[in-house]
Parts: C-alpha cells; structure tokens; sequence
C-alpha cells in the first residue's frame, strides 16, 4: 500500500501532466516495491516557496534526514 506525497513549489502543470507523472512513479514502484496499480495513492501539493521551510523542510526533511534514501542539497 505505497502512498507518495510530492509537495513542490508552484508549477503550470496541466492535468495530463500530473497524470504522466503519476503514471511514471506507479510504474517505478510496481517495478520495485511489487505493488499493485490499485494499492498505490499519490498526492501532489503546491507549497510557496515562502512557506516552504515551515510546512517542508523542517518537518519532513531536516526532522527526517538520518532517514531519506535521498537527501536535498540545500539546507535552511
């Protein structure tokens, strides 16, 4: 039951876009994690770049660093 959650800074994405890339990071993890198209949710959020270090960065990537497969290279 993979659930991905992608926050990111404001984009013009049209529906087909978010589609594809859905489409892209269900395909990844049924390659990898053996999961099901209809076990896996994705959700996308819009963060302003303002807001980003208090409703990202610090809770769920600074809190979260020893854990992330993936680190950023930047730091606030």
């Amino acid at each position: 039951m993979p659930h991905v959650s992608i926050e990111y800074f404001p984009r013009d994405l049209s529906d087909a876009e978010k589609q594809s890339l859905a489409h892209e990071i269900t395909a990844s993890l049924q390659k990898y994690l053996g999961a099901s198209e209809q076990s896996i949710s994705i959700a996308m959020q819009e963060v302003a770049p303002a807001d980003w270090k208090k409703q990202v960065y610090d809770p769920k990537i600074k809190a979260h660093l020893d854990t992330l497969v993936k680190k950023p290279g930047y730091e606030y």
